[in-house]
């Protein structure tokens, strides 16, 4: 072997070393980042991305570079900092790692050998969105306007469904966009805020597509019930009240609309009447009863509602059903066996004309009144309703915490009276209502009284004596006095009835006074009058064959005050 060829082998071995020693310190390299280089003029050569990181981290400055936000022509001085702007030393330093990794091998050999070339990495920024959206918030509160709904309403002026109110839109900073040009563009010095504009939920537009339909329903409606030859009706006005025009479209008022059905039904239900006693040729003799006809309410309801819903109808039909008496002519004991079970008694001396009229009215009205063994009997059931069709008329009537006039004053004279002769007879009580303040008519027995109104109030008591009664009313104007009897077979029983027991008493309140325009001047008009409060209860004792029992009535009376009106004052020397 030649020396030449030693020298050839030689020279390609240290080639290999070098090589391999060159290819250990890249790999060595490779985890630190270049000599020289430098992220946002901190110094970051030699070190592990994660200490670069941490260095650069820890000297960045905040980015404090001014920023105005403007919404329209109001201004807010802040800076990116505040809104959201922050170093990023992660993304700083990996364009830090990618400038290591793309050195050529030449440069990595020279920097070996400390010839290096410095260089600078900008810092790079980052945008914390979340932040933007809270400053922005803050800064934007309350700022625009909320969007506003149209309003749907009853124009009483022009008795139809009117859109009262337009709609208007609503305007509002558009937060999101502004914070999306702040992070495309966070060193631009001025953040414009654009306004966006939101509809209102409810526009006048679509409102009056429910008003046309909610007027198409005001017409008449015609209600008859088959089989009989009764027909009611509702006024346009009437079934406009039965349902409401909202924003949501037509709405019905179930309560009203119950309301109207069960007034409907009691205008054109014809009941069976039940034998009776009536008073011909001076003497008590037995009347038949008869068949009648009354709604089948389920079924007449659906119809109902649906009508109320449908503007081309106009007639409602509603199905009826028989109704059968529950006593018969066979069932009525004769005349002649009749007794005198029990009375009641009031007086109404110092009443008015009308109360007088009303009175007489009620008293003819429930006067041969015959309830079958086992039945209640109903108040306004005999009554027959306290309408002006029933030959009642307006007197004083308690209705809101007022003694004020109203369609019957002075029936309940009448159930009061009746009351106290029902309960003498010892008839179980199935509904009874106090009156809200002690009424004189009703003195001196405190507490026998029973209140009605119609529809609402009734006065139900059951006939329990096993056979059926006869309810009489025997009323004189010329003393004032109203006797309530009742007469049947009489039951095997004894009925004591005690005197109220009055457990405490509240003194009325001061008087009151309330202008009225429509009194002369200087006149002063007493409409209410003050009784005192009082709880207190009443108590009857039955006895049988089978022992005594003892049952009890409890009263509440409010404290009433005095009220007056006044007319206009005089002055002096007017």
């Amino acid at each position: 072997m030649t020396v030449g060829t030693y020298a050839r082998k030689g020279s390609r071995a240290a080639s290999v070393a070098l090589a391999l020693g060159l290819l250990t310190l890249g790999a060595a390299q490779a985890e630190t980042l270049a000599p020289g280089l430098s992220v946002g003029g901190v110094a970051v050569g030699g070190l592990s991305p994660e200490e670069a990181v941490r260095r650069v981290g820890a000297q960045a400055g905040a980015t404090a570079s001014p920023v105005t936000i403007e919404l329209g022509s109001a201004r807010w001085k802040t800076n990116a900092a505040k809104l959201g702007l922050k170093p990023d030393p992660e993304a700083s330093v990996a364009e830090a790692l990618r400038l290591t990794q793309a050195r050529s091998w030449w440069e990595k050999v020279q920097a070996r050998f400390g010839r290096v070339t410095p260089r600078e990495v900008p810092l790079k920024t980052k945008v914390d969105t979340a932040q933007t959206r809270r400053v922005l918030e803050g800064v934007l509160a309350g700022r625009g306007t909320a969007p506003k709904d149209a309003t749907v309403g009853f124009d009483a002026r022009a008795r139809r469904y009117a859109v009262l109110t337009p709609d208007v839109p609503g305007r509002r900073p558009d937060v999101s966009q502004a914070v999306a040009r702040f992070a495309a563009q966070p060193r631009a010095g001025v953040l414009n805020v654009p306004m966006t504009t939101s509809p209102a939920r409810y526009t006048a537009a679509a409102l009056q597509r429910h008003v046309d339909r909610g007027n198409a329903l005001m017409r008449p409606l015609t209600i008859r019930l088959s089989g009989a030859d009764r027909a009611g009706g509702l006024s346009p006005l009437q079934v406009a009240n039965l349902y409401w025009v909202r924003p949501e479209g037509v709405v019905v008022d179930e309560k009203t609309l119950r309301g109207a059905f069960d007034s409907l039904t009691y205008q054109l239900d014809q009941p069976a009447q039940n034998a009776r006693y009536g008073w011909r040729g001076g003497k008590w003799v037995k009347i038949g009863e008869k068949t009648g006809h009354v709604t089948q309410k389920e079924a007449a309801y659906k119809l109902f509602r649906t009508a109320v819903l449908d503007p081309e109808q106009r007639n409602v039909s509603f199905p009826s059903q028989k109704s059968e008496p529950t006593l018969r002519l066979a069932n009525l004991p004769d005349p002649a066996r009749l007794q005198l079970i029990a009375e009641g008694r009031s007086t109404y001396y110092g009443s008015s004309p009308e109360r007088r009229a009303n009175v007489a009215n009620a008293a003819t009205k429930v006067d041969g009144a015959v309830v079958a063994a086992g039945e209640d009997f109903s108040f306004l059931q005999a009554l027959g309703g306290i309408t002006a069709e029933n030959g009642f008329v307006g007197g004083l009537i308690i209705s809101g915490g007022r003694t004020v006039d109203g369609l019957g004053g002075g029936v309940c004279q009448v159930s009061t009276t009746t009351f106290r002769a029902l309960y003498s007879a010892g008839l179980p009580i199935t509904e009874r209502n106090q009156h809200s303040y002690r009424v004189r008519y009703y003195e001196p027995q405190v507490g026998f009284e029973a209140a009605v109104y119609d529809p609402g109030l009734d006065l139900k008591m059951k006939n329990d004596t096993g056979a059926p009664i006869l309810v009489r009313a025997l009323n004189s104007n010329a003393t004032s006095e109203l006797r309530v009897q009742v007469w049947g077979v009489k039951p095997a029983r004894q009925v004591t009835v005690s005197p109220a027991v009055i457990l405490s008493r509240t003194a009325h309140p001061p008087a009151q006074y309330v202008f009225n325009p429509k009194l002369p001047a200087g006149s002063v008009k007493q409409v209410d009058w003050a009784q005192d409060g009082y709880n207190l209860y009443i108590t009857r004792t039955i006895t049988t064959a089978s022992g005594s029992r003892r049952d009890r009535v409890s009263t509440v009376y409010k404290p009433w005050r005095a009220v007056y009106e006044m007319g206009p004052r005089i002055l002096p020397g007017g």
